[in-house]
């Protein structure tokens, strides 16, 4: 049974938990807060009792779980292995179980949920941008303060057109040597369409053949994060739906996130649904971020690629590294373009703070913690700053044009096709 709708199922996960407070060292929110809700003992606590049924929903209790960047820090350096995203992820489904989203939030994830709806409410967004935010030198600001979108803030504009709405359904190459389905992701498609464009791009000069299914939708971890179990399933059939009749060798992603969601996410949210259990194990056995499928998979041909002169820098995004553990292929592909200097960061797995919607709900408090990530991407003096993550983007370049700093933040698979 799955862990995000029976209780017995995390129990072993909380058991493991020996209290020794070495989470405190890695949580980049105690860091900030020195609060114990803030980091993984105590949530561990809390979730415990939650769990059982010992504390009830309240206010002060769902912000203590809200708090939490999921960026699986604590997870990674555990040395009894605990696993307490899964804990907090099990906690948060347990109280809007008991209690029901924010109307908010439930009228955002209904819209996620229907792609549709959510497709021409972007479109429409893209329109009429102008009445809310304002073009600035770095990007777009807010035009009027509102939560999580103060007038400081600078923000990617919304792409004319959507990359799902302008890409070709099927990308044929001569002799290929592979055939891949490419999951977009929302940031790619409604913000950063130039990143799938960079994809089909490498995957073309490589001989790879790429569906793009046109009624891809958004992946459902934002709404799974914050608890909302059922409507995450449901995001979930409707993607094996879509993806299990194609006959690809892979599905590739380009958010750790989004890659995420397929190989570990969707095989949990279905694991008790004997109708779709085994074809979503076995899209997650074949999904893979684009840079693990270019260098453990195909490999490319390295002697083809042309030199792009600049000095750069890599953050590794959360879901990239701990998630999906695909970061040192990423850093391979950066490193075999010619005429590449790279400058490691001191702490190139330490979050930025984004976490996708916290630093909507969270910004101050996540800007604290981007700012030492900003002074590590200064320390090194590169051109560029790459990543592997959209929401990344968004955030490290929000930084930037706060702090003033000069380097430009773009994805790892654009940079790769700057040397084809």
């Amino acid at each position: 049974m799955s862990y995000l709708k029976h209780y017995p199922e995390i129990e072993n996960e909380i058991i493991k938990c020996m209290k020794c407070g070495n989470c405190q060292a890695v949580c980049p929110l105690y860091k900030e807060t020195k609060f114990e809700g803030s980091v993984a003992r105590g949530k561990v606590k809390l979730a415990e009792a939650v769990l059982k049924g010992k504390l009830e929903y309240t206010e002060d209790l769902a912000k203590i779980f809200e708090t939490c960047l999921t960026c699986k820090a604590c997870s990674a350096n555990c040395p009894c292995g605990v696993q307490p995203d899964k804990i907090v992820l099990a906690a948060r489904a347990k109280l809007v179980k008991e209690r029901g989203l924010p109307l908010i939030k439930d009228l955002i994830f209904k819209g996620l949920s229907k792609p549709s709806l959510f497709k021409t409410g972007m479109a429409i967004g893209s329109k009429t941008q102008g009445l809310f935010l304002k073009p600035t030198e770095k990007g777009m600001s807010p035009r009027y303060p509102v939560s999580g979108l103060q007038l400081r803030r600078v923000l990617p504009k919304l792409a004319d057109r959507s990359f799902l709405s302008t890409a070709a359904e099927e990308n044929k190459v001569d002799n290929p040597k592979k055939k891949v389905a490419f999951f977009t992701g929302c940031t790619t498609n409604f913000l950063y369409p130039q990143v799938g464009e960079a994809l089909l791009k490498v995957m073309q000069r490589n001989n790879v053949e790429v569906v793009v299914p046109k009624d891809q939708h958004c992946c459902g971890v934002p709404v799974l994060l914050h608890g909302d179990v059922n409507t995450a399933a449901q995001m979930a059939k409707s993607h094996v739906d879509i993806f299990s009749k194609l006959d690809v060798d892979a599905i590739i992603t380009v958010c750790g996130t989004c890659g995420e969601s397929f190989s570990k996410h969707y095989p949990e949210l279905l694991k008790d649904d004997a109708e779709y259990s085994a074809k979503a194990n076995k899209l997650a056995e074949k999904t893979y971020d684009f840079a693990q499928f270019l260098v453990d998979i195909l490999p490319i041909d390295r002697d083809v690629l042309k030199p792009v002169n600049k000095t750069v820098t890599y953050h590794v995004p959360c879901h990239i590294g701990r998630g999906m553990n695909a970061h040192q292929q990423q850093i391979e592909l950066i490193k075999s373009i010619p005429g590449i200097k790279y400058i490691p960061l001191k702490q190139p797995d330490r979050c930025c703070g984004g976490a996708g919607s916290f630093s909507l709900t969270h910004y101050d408090l996540s800007y604290r913690v981007l700012k030492h990530k900003l002074a590590d991407v200064k320390s090194t003096g590169a051109d560029l700053l790459i990543t592997g993550c959209g929401s990344c983007r968004m955030q490290l370049t929000d930084g930037i044009a706060q702090e003033n700093l000069s380097q430009e933040v773009i994805h790892t698979v654009e940079l790769l096709a700057k040397a084809y």
